[in-house]
């Protein structure tokens, strides 16, 4: 099981792009810190990422970086990764509730000794107006401004 804080975060898109936009800060700021980041994702996101990272103004080392985060949608070899990590580790879980609450519930029945902090990002196109009901269970949002506490 992951040694965790209690920060509960969650995000809330429009479409990849939308995700990619919001996350990418954060993501950025994740691997300054040394941290691996580890996106979970129903859909494939290396096609778009690759196109966001040809138009964003980053220093090609932190491109380099981020490209190297695999952005396809290949759980199971996440999941094993996971298990043989020892270090401090972001994961981003991008999908509709019951893709976030499926990977939820396995990522914290995984046998780990890492240190993770973790970001539900839910798509704003399959939970409809559920966005006040979601997001009263978690203390933050991360959004385009950045983590913004949520009341």
């Amino acid at each position: 099981m992951f040694k965790t804080n209690d920060k509960k975060v969650c995000s809330f898109f429009a479409s990849d792009y939308h995700f990619e936009m919001i996350t990418l800060p954060y993501i950025e700021k994740e691997l300054e810190s040394n941290k691996k980041v580890v996106v979970f994702t129903e859909n494939s996101l290396n096609d778009t990422m690759q196109f966001l990272l040809s138009k964003v103004n980053l220093k090609e080392d932190k491109k380099n970086l981020i490209r190297e985060i695999n952005w396809n949608n290949d759980d199971k070899e996440k999941f094993d990764e996971l298990k043989n990590m020892n270090e401090d580790v972001s994961i981003i879980i991008k999908g509709d509730e019951d893709y976030i609450s499926k990977t939820r519930q396995q990522l914290d029945n995984l046998n780990t000794n890492s240190r993770a902090s973790f970001i539900d990002c839910y798509d704003i196109n399959s939970i409809g107006n559920n966005v006040s009901e979601i997001s009263k269970k978690y203390n933050t949002i991360l959004s385009t401004l950045g983590e913004v506490k949520n009341n």
